[in-house]
């Protein structure tokens, strides 16, 4: 069977009997690939179930039904399934991830905003966490900030009103810089911060944030923080 060069697309050959079985498989794929979202990426076990027209990038080594279709899209249809080879330059919504990715040519990249066909790239992450405030001068989360990331700012929210006894507001920033993201942040339900680095910070090693008291010591409550960073993907292997 013939078939459209971009999206694999079946084409009605002259005399064809049953036109409409190619006609609405054009139209599955078209509707699974167009504003594509696939239900997760590097599966190998097909779903007990699907919904027509839901896709998975499968990973190496697909069994049962997708055996022998590494690397390719699956696509759930008519209680079966299609399968298309994705292509360089696609793009895809991981709705696991609830993050984009790109095809290289030869593997889906994660949160790419540039690559090359060797897998070299340049990635657009965010690193959220909600850290629930301790008492004292300070309170620590967790390495949010991963090894060898270039962060661009640190953006936060407040979801449990920050207190303490004395408390005009907050800092937000690292060890030894610790208003590099903000300071006289709110400490109501609802204030945020939005912390913009004034130039390219880069972290060589996993490294949390720091909130600090402002006027008084911090007693609790809680902030969403998410860091804005890029990261590097270095060339596959050969």
């Amino acid at each position: 069977m013939s078939e459209s060069y971009n999206l694999n697309l079946p084409l009605i050959v002259p005399g064809q009997a049953q036109k409409h079985v190619t006609v609405n498989e054009a139209l599955a794929r078209l509707d699974a690939l167009a504003q594509l979202r696939l239900v997760a990426l590097g599966v190998n076990t097909p779903p007990a179930s699907a919904v027509d027209g839901a896709a998975y990038g499968l990973g190496a080594a697909p069994s049962g039904a997708w055996a022998g279709q590494a690397g390719q899209i699956a696509i759930a249809s008519n209680g079966g399934w299609s399968f298309v080879a994705p292509r360089l330059g696609w793009v895809a919504w991981d709705e696991a991830s609830k993050g984009r990715a790109v095809f290289d040519g030869a593997a889906w990249v994660a949160d790419a905003q540039s690559l090359q066909a060797s897998g070299a790239a340049t990635l657009g992450q965010i690193a959220e966490v909600s850290h629930v405030i301790g008492a004292g001068a300070t309170s620590t989360t967790a390495a949010i900030i991963p090894q060898n990331a270039v962060v661009i700012g640190v953006t936060g929210r407040v979801t449990s009103a920050i207190t303490g006894a004395g408390l005009t507001g907050w800092r937000l920033g690292v060890a030894g810089a610790d208003n590099r993201y903000g300071a006289g942040l709110g400490l109501g339900l609802n204030a945020y911060a939005l912390g913009v680095t004034g130039q390219p910070q880069a972290y060589y090693a996993p490294t949390p944030l720091v909130l600090s008291g402002e006027g008084g010591s911090l007693a609790g409550g809680e902030v969403l923080l998410a860091v804005h960073y890029m990261a590097l993907q270095v060339p596959r292997a050969v």
